[in-house]
C-alpha cells in the first residue's frame, strides 16, 4: 500500500535516502566530528582573508558583484564544504568591508574582541531562544544579570529593568512606545489606554523633542508608532553641537500653550556625527519640572560607562526614564548586542502580550521569568552571551581602556586637522569622531562640496581607506569615526594626504575644464 502523497512505492525510499543524507548535516551528538571539521575550515578561511587584507575594502562596485551573485543557482547545491567556501570567498569574503583594518574610519562599526567571537560561536550552536524560560533557562538569567549590571553602571536603582535588542533603532522605538503609553495614561487620567475612542485624538497631540543632531531613528519611531507627521520637534544645538537647554525649555512651554503633550525628550550621549553628549543634568532638571519622560540615546556613548577617565561625561544619565546602549558600538561586540534600560521596570508592561501557547498570564503568577514579556521581539538570540564572556575574560576596565584609547586618538586627529591649512574642522568631539572638510586657501567656494564628495568616492573606490560623509549646515563634510585601537596617528595622516590628493586633483580638473570651456 502506498503512503499518502506517494503514488508509487519508490518515492518513500528516495525521500528516506535524501533525508538520511540531510540528517548528516544536523548538529547533534552524532555529528560532532563534522561540526569541528567544518567550523575549523570556516575559521581558517576567515583568518586567512583577514591576514592577507592590506586594505579595508577592495573597491568593488554593485555592478561588478551583482552578476556573479545573480548567476548562482540556489536550487543546485555544491555538496562540498570547500567548494561552498570557495564560492563564499568570491561573492563575499574577498570584497567584504573589514572593520578590523586600522584605515577603516567610516561608520560606527567596531573591531570585535575574541571573547565575543567565542560567545558568537557558542550561542549559535546551542541556538537558545530568549523569549521564554523553557527555551533558554540559564541564558534568561544571564541576560537579566547583564541588564542589572548595566543598570547599575548607569546609576539606576533596584527597580530598574531592561531587555536586549537588535540595536539602537529598536531600543529607541521601544523607549518611545513606553513613553507614548505613559503620556497617554497621563492625558486620560489613568486606566488602560487600549481601545478608548479618543485615542487617535490624543495621539495626534503627542510631541517628541530631540536635538537637531539626534539620531534619525527618533523620527522613524514616531512614524511607526502612528504619531502625527509633525510629532518630532528638533531643538537647536549650540556651537559645540549640544542641545540648547534654553531652547528646550522654550519648546516645551510652546507645546503646552498650543495644547500639545510632550511625551518624551530624547537627549543624546554621543551624537553620530559629532560625538557630543548633551547637557544631561540640565535637561533632566527641565524634564523633571515639566513631568516629561527623558530618554537618553547612549547607543554610541555607552562606552563611557566603563571608561576609567571619562565616566563623568554621562553625569545625569541616572535621572533618565530610559536609556539606549549599543554594546556593538563601543564595547567591541559583534552585531547584534544592544539593550534598552528603564529606571522603572514596571513600564516594560506596555510591551507585554500574553499568548496561551507561549507566555500565559499564569506564568507571571508562578514567577516564571519570560523575557518576551519585556521585548518587542519574540524569537531572539542569546546575544548577551557575547558580552558575558567578554566581561568574564577581559573585564570592564579593559573595555573602557580600549574606548578611552580611541577617544584620545580622535582628540589628536582633531588637533592635526585644525593645524592643517588644507582642512577645516567642525566642533571638537567628546568621543571619537572628527568632522572636517577639504578647504585650502584659494579653493573656489563652488568647488568645495564637489571636491569633498569626489575625494570620499575616490578613496572608497581605491579601497585604501574608508571615511564617512555628512552635512553640516547644508555643506558636505567628511567624517572620521575612530573605533579601532590599532589605528595610529600615522594611519590618519596617510588617509588625510590621500583625501587632499583626490580633492586637489578634482579641483584642478574642474578649474581647467572651466577655463577651456568656450564662452
Amino acid at each position: 500500500m502506498s503512503s499518502i502523497g506517494s503514488p508509487t512505492g519508490a518515492a518513500p525510499t528516495d525521500t528516506g535516502r535524501a533525508a538520511a543524507t540531510a540528517r548528516g548535516h544536523l548538529f547533534n551528538a552524532g555529528t560532532l566530528a563534522r561540526y569541528r571539521d567544518v567550523l575549523a575550515r570556516g575559521v581558517d578561511r576567515v583568518a586567512r582573508r583577514v591576514g592577507e587584507a592590506d586594505r579595508p575594502f577592495t573597491g568593488v562596485t554593485p555592478d561588478e558583484l551583482a552578476p556573479l551573485i545573480g548567476a548562482i543557482d540556489l536550487d543546485r547545491p555544491l555538496g562540498d564544504t570547500d567548494a561552498a567556501l570557495d564560492e563564499l570567498h568570491d561573492v563575499w569574503l574577498r570584497d567584504a568591508v573589514y572593520f578590523h583594518h586600522p584605515r577603516y574610519l567610516a561608520h560606527l562599526n567596531c573591531p570585535v574582541v575574541i571573547p565575543a567571537l567565542l560567545g558568537e560561536a557558542v550561542l549559535s550552536a546551542v541556538n537558545s531562544s530568549l523569549d521564554t524560560w523553557d527555551q533558554s533557562a540559564g541564558a534568561t538569567l544571564m541576560e537579566r544579570r547583564l541588564i542589572e549590571w548595566t543598570a547599575g553602571r548607569i546609576g539606576f536603582g533596584a527597580g530598574a529593568d531592561g531587555v536586549f535588542t537588535s540595536g539602537g533603532t529598536q531600543s529607541n522605538l521601544q523607549a518611545m512606545l513606553l513613553a507614548r503609553e505613559e503620556a497617554y495614561r497621563t492625558v486620560v487620567g489613568g486606566g488602560s489606554a487600549t481601545g478608548r475612542p479618543d485615542r487617535p485624538q490624543v495621539l495626534s497631540r503627542l510631541r517628541i523633542l530631540t536635538s537637531a543632531a539626534g539620531h534619525f531613528s527618533v523620527q522613524k519611531a514616531a512614524k511607526l508608532l502612528g504619531l502625527a507627521a509633525d510629532a518630532v520637534l528638533t531643538v537647536p544645538t549650540d556651537a559645540t553641537r549640544r542641545m540648547r537647554t534654553d531652547e528646550l525649555a522654550r519648546t516645551i512651554d510652546r507645546c503646552h500653550r498650543d495644547g500639545q503633550v510632550v511625551m518624551a525628550v530624547v537627549a543624546t550621549a554621543g551624537t553620530t556625527d559629532f560625538g557630543t553628549v548633551d547637557p544631561l543634568p540640565e535637561i533632566a532638571d527641565i524634564c523633571a519640572a515639566a513631568g516629561v519622560w527623558l530618554h537618553v540615546d547612549a547607543a554610541y556613548g555607552c562606552g563611557l560607562l566603563v571608561s576609567p577617565t571619562r565616566r563623568h561625561l554621562l553625569d545625569g544619565i541616572e535621572r533618565a526614564a530610559s536609556v539606549t546602549v549599543d554594546y556593538h558600538k563601543s564595547f567591541f561586540q559583534p552585531v547584534s548586542s544592544s539593550a534598552l534600560l528603564v529606571r522603572d521596570g514596571r513600564t516594560l508592561r506596555h510591551a507585554t502580550w500574553h499568548a496561551d501557547y507561549l507566555n500565559p498570564a499564569r506564568a507571571v503568577e508562578q514567577g516564571i521569568p519570560n523575557q518576551v514579556d519585556k521585548s518587542i521581539q519574540t524569537t531572539r538570540r542569546f546575544d548577551a552571551c557575547k558580552l558575558w564572556l567578554t566581561l568574564r575574560i577581559m573585564g570592564p576596565d579593559a573595555i573602557g581602556a580600549l574606548f578611552d584609547q580611541v577617544v584620545d586618538l580622535a582628540a589628536q586627529a582633531w588637533r592635526r586637522l585644525d593645524a592643517d591649512p588644507r582642512f577645516e574642522v567642525a566642533a571638537p568631539s567628546q568621543l571619537s569622531t572628527v568632522v572636517f572638510r577639504y578647504r585650502p586657501p584659494g579653493l573656489a567656494p563652488d568647488l568645495v562640496d564637489e571636491a569633498n564628495l569626489h575625494a570620499r568616492d575616490a578613496l572608497a573606490a581605491s579601497g585604501a581607506a574608508l571615511v564617512a560623509g555628512t552635512k553640516v549646515d547644508g555643506a558636505h563634510h567628511l567624517k572620521l569615526t575612530l573605533l579601532n585601537p590599532e589605528t595610529t596617528v600615522d594611519d590618519i595622516a596617510h588617509v588625510l594626504d590621500l583625501i587632499a590628493d583626490h580633492a586637489a586633483w578634482y579641483a584642478r580638473t574642474a578649474a581647467t575644464a572651466e577655463l577651456s570651456c568656450p564662452v
